[in-house]
């Protein structure tokens, strides 16, 4: 349903609406690497000082750090196996997609 309500709003509105949730996802990965920052430093000195015989952090740090740079790339839009090209497509397709079916269900209604 909300793909119909998407389709209906205006230029303005969905660049608004697309900008802000931009904003989000970008102010999203900041507070995951501020978490990062402060997380992963805490776990090296509880690793080293109380089992320093097996660096168990980095396990946490390169499992975090790869989500991380997943994060990233969906928040920056570094996607190379879809660009925006790809996805205004998608968006325009499954649009259309519910434009007709909403068209055809009204269509049964009204015989």
């Amino acid at each position: 349903m909300e793909l119909m309500e998407d389709y209906q709003l205006s230029d303005d509105e969905r660049l608004y609406k697309r900008a802000k949730e931009k904003a989000r996802n970008i102010r999203g990965f900041y507070i995951n690497l501020t978490c990062y920052c402060i997380v992963i430093p805490i776990l090296i000195f509880v690793n080293l000082t109380y089992s320093p015989e097996f660096y168990w952090f980095f396990f946490s740090m390169f499992g975090w750090g790869t989500g991380l740079l997943f994060h990233a790339s969906e928040a920056f839009g570094w996607n190379p196996l879809f660009s925006k090209k790809w996805e205004e497509r998608k968006i325009k397709e499954l649009l259309e997609k519910e434009n007709h079916k909403s068209q055809h269900t009204n269509n049964k209604d009204n015989k």
